[in-house]
């Protein structure tokens, strides 16, 4: 395979692979509304959506076309320009933040003919971008979401549109610190800034060691939330602020804001947020789920003891790393579809804060917590590594 071939073959995977990711994102919404609806009726003793097909599928359906065929207006003090850009910009985040999770252990692929031609051996991560760095990227790529949000409050030219993005910026910054301080705490522990390689560190049962003594405990996996319990309460806390979920959604409290920074938006462009918000909700999932919860992988159990199994049963290198890939896929969508069900959990049941006592939580209460536990995890690094 010449230069320039492999060159066009790997743009074409990864351009593949960004539209198939983004896709089963943007498709992964409308399946979360319906999960909000219906979870929201089993917590309130309704039935929710249930007449549209199936258990209410087909809802979405509706939805979709009720969103997509509405009428668009721009109010006639908004910028209009800035008013139809501001829900894009608070997408796009999200999506793009998304490219850099590994999803699963790579495919290795043996030399295969197409195109008349020999191509391979090669290896098909399960990730847009595999980069060394992830976790610098995201959250850079995340906090521009903010800006989605000012400049549709900014643009509105509405008051209460205005105070709710002022709100929402204020909020995000906020707890962006107590959300950093939690990362920083795991980034001391592995010691790597690779998503994919903090995924391979939490391989096996529970290992670590103690004044240069390596200490095993088979009873238990080695996820980094055994590790850092203080620091996944943090970024969980967190990560409901930065989404604007409840009981942290002060930015559209209804009974003060009327609806916040979407206040003049309907139609596709509070799809568009809508989307946006699913989308920071599945990144923070996701992240939680590297973090403290070993990724993809599964408890007591590595990749090289999946992929030799099934080559002990007959199946070929190829086809042997495909289904690995795919278990390590199905237990990773499994731990991110449970936190997914845990902030529709927590909306439908508690309260909203009030605004100062939001603040006060973020800064007198995350803030000094997250420092003592950077201080302390700094500390039991140390003593771990001490030979």
């Amino acid at each position: 395979m010449g230069l320039m071939g492999a060159d066009q073959f790997e743009i074409a995977v990864n351009l593949l692979k960004l539209i198939v990711i983004f896709l089963a994102m943007v498709q992964l919404v409308p399946i979360l509304v319906w999960a909000e609806r219906r979870g929201s009726a089993f917590i309130q003793n309704r039935l929710g959506p249930n007449r549209v097909g199936p258990l209410g599928l087909l809802q979405l359906l509706a939805d979709a076309i009720k969103f997509i065929f509405k009428e668009q207006f721009i109010p006639a003090n908004a910028k209009p320009f800035l008013f139809k850009a501001a829900p894009v910009i608070a997408l796009v985040p999200a999506a793009l933040a998304f490219a850099a999770i590994p999803l699963s252990t790579p495919v290795e692929v043996s030399t295969f003919e197409l195109f008349g031609r020999a191509w391979g051996p090669y290896v098909f991560e399960i990730q847009t971008v595999h980069m060394n760095v992830g976790i610098i990227y995201i959250l850079g790529v995340s906090s521009l979401g903010a800006y989605g949000l000012l400049t549709a409050g900014w643009a509105s030219g509405n008051k209460y549109s205005l105070l709710g993005a002022l709100r929402a910026c204020a909020q995000m910054v906020s707890y962006e610190l107590a959300l950093g301080l939690s990362i920083v705490g795991a980034l001391i522990l592995y010691g790597t800034f690779s998503l994919n390689e903090m995924v391979q560190l939490q391989e096996g049962p529970l290992a670590f060691a103690w004044f240069g003594k390596q200490v095993t405990v088979g009873w238990l996996p080695n996820w980094g939330i055994i590790f850092q319990p203080l620091g996944a309460v943090l970024f969980l806390t967190a990560a409901f602020a930065e989404s604007n979920r409840l009981p942290f959604d002060l930015p559209e409290a209804e009974g003060e804001l009327v609806a916040g920074f979407h206040t003049e938006y309907g139609g596709f462009k509070m799809l568009l947020f809508f989307m946006g918000e699913y989308g920071h909700m599945l990144v923070s999932s996701a992240l939680f789920v590297i973090f403290f919860l070993g990724g993809y992988g599964i408890p007591f159990l590595t990749q090289d003891t999946v992929f030799q199994s099934l080559l002990n049963n007959g199946f070929s290198p190829t086809v042997s790393s495909l289904l690995t890939s795919l278990v390590f896929l199905i237990s990773f969508l499994m731990k991110v579809f449970f936190f997914l069900w845990f902030f529709i959990w927590v909306r439908w049941t508690l309260p909203r804060f009030r605004y100062d006592k939001l603040m006060d939580l973020g800064w007198k209460t995350m803030l000094p917590w997250g420092l003592m536990n950077l201080f302390v995890t700094a500390i039991a690094v140390y003593v771990m590594n001490r030979g």
